[in-house]
């Protein structure tokens, strides 16, 4: 008698292969049928990710955990939706482009949800929902982009 045992990240992160569409970028553009990618498939692009609780950030052990072992020392919060950024209609546009970092790129999803969709070894996009509670590490030099979803609001 086995339990099936889910990983409890994938309620607050959730990737598949995205389709060609060039339907509104906030939609989440899955092929037909659809294609999931696991986790474990991301960390082997070098995206990491963690459930993290985001009602207490601020005291969270385990985020205090992965900020030490990882030389995380600098915060800062970004809050995207029409209200809060200014420019934002530019501002989505430019997060929308498609580019790279010389460093990692962390996000943790402390309030709403959005996209960051990243490409593969064969230069497909992979589509990263990331929703409250969700962080995810994104490697130095991997091609990526993001958008909101069609709630309009993350704060990361």
């Amino acid at each position: 008698m086995g339990s099936e045992c889910k990983d409890n990240r994938e309620e607050v992160i959730q990737a598949w292969y995205m389709d060609d569409s060039n339907e509104d970028q906030r939609l989440p553009h899955h092929k037909e049928p659809k294609e999931f990618v696991s986790l474990d498939k991301l960390a082997e692009l070098g995206v990491l990710s963690w459930r993290l609780d985001a009602d207490n950030y601020e005291t969270d052990e385990e985020l205090k955990k992965i900020r030490e072992s990882r030389g995380y020392s600098y915060v800062d919060f970004c809050e995207v939706c029409p209200e809060k950024l200014p420019n934002y209609e530019e501002k989505i546009k430019n997060f929308f482009e498609e580019h790279l970092h010389t460093d990692e790129e962390i996000r943790y999803a402390v309030a709403g949800s959005g996209y960051f969709d990243v490409r593969d070894r064969n230069e497909a996009w992979i589509r990263v929902w990331v929703k409250k509670g969700g962080m995810i590490v994104l490697p130095a030099g991997i091609y990526h982009r993001f958008t909101l979803d069609t709630n309009n609001y993350i704060k990361v």
